[in-house]
């Protein structure tokens, strides 16, 4: 059983009613409202983890609220499955590019409607994941490996290529030891002739610029070195 929650903006009373209760059978958490604007404040309470939306709703419409949260920071990894009538092409092809993850169009089975939302979340905690292990924290150190940037206490730290593979690959395996031989195969190109001793300037270089009272890096003698482990 699920225990993964769900908010549904639907403002057809029967609707609501066959959604709610397919997904609370499979174990789902439910919130829902019928209203557009409303479910946006009632979203930062709740906090899905994924959402259903019906497109045609009064007031603020449902691809307006597709758009409101995909621009929002808090609330843009959140998948959408929008829920359309038929002959609603057009709105789908809008909702997608808006960032929508899926549609589903009315009439629609349970089966049909529980075989996308699971679709949609398995696919969500896959790119939670990698997301996730794109970016490495500690304290107030920040490693963003996709964007190749390192932050420290909200400021951006500029590192050399060579640095910055050192500190990722360093802080890719906190606890763990590694020889500067090991480290060397990891920051430069094997045509390059380089000796042991390379490493150490630029451990230096990156501890003068990232360790002025935290020590992230720690020298082991005689071995090499290891990223703090943060436990």
């Amino acid at each position: 059983m699920s225990n993964e929650k769900i908010f549904i903006v639907e403002d057809e009373p029967d609707i609501l009613d066959v959604i709610s209760y397919s997904l609370n059978r499979e174990g789902f958490q439910v919130e829902s409202s019928p209203n557009g604007a409303e479910s946006i404040e009632l979203l930062q309470q709740f906090k899905p983890d994924l959402i259903l939306l019906d497109l045609m709703l009064p007031g603020m419409d449902g691809l307006d609220v597709c758009r409101h949260l995909k621009n929002d920071e808090l609330s843009k990894h959140i998948p959408i499955i929008m829920v359309t009538a038929k002959g609603e092409e057009s709105d789908i092809v809008l909702g997608l590019g808006l960032g929508a993850d899926d549609y589903i169009s009315k009439p629609f089975s349970p089966r049909e409607l529980i075989a996308r939302v699971k679709a949609v979340l398995r696919r969500s905690r896959e790119s939670d994941h990698k997301r996730k292990s794109e970016k490495l924290e500690w304290g107030k150190l920040l490693i963003d490996k996709t964007k190749h940037k390192v932050v420290l206490e909200g400021s951006e730290i500029k590192l050399t290529a060579t640095e910055f593979r050192l500190l990722t690959y360093l802080a890719s395996s906190p606890g763990q030891v590694f020889s500067r031989d090991q480290l060397l195969d990891q920051a430069f190109d094997g045509n390059m002739v380089v000796v042991d001793r390379n490493i150490d300037v630029h451990i230096r270089a990156i501890r003068k610029k990232i360790d002025a009272d935290q020590y992230y890096i720690e020298t082991v003698r005689g071995v090499g070195y290891r990223f703090r482990d943060s436990t």
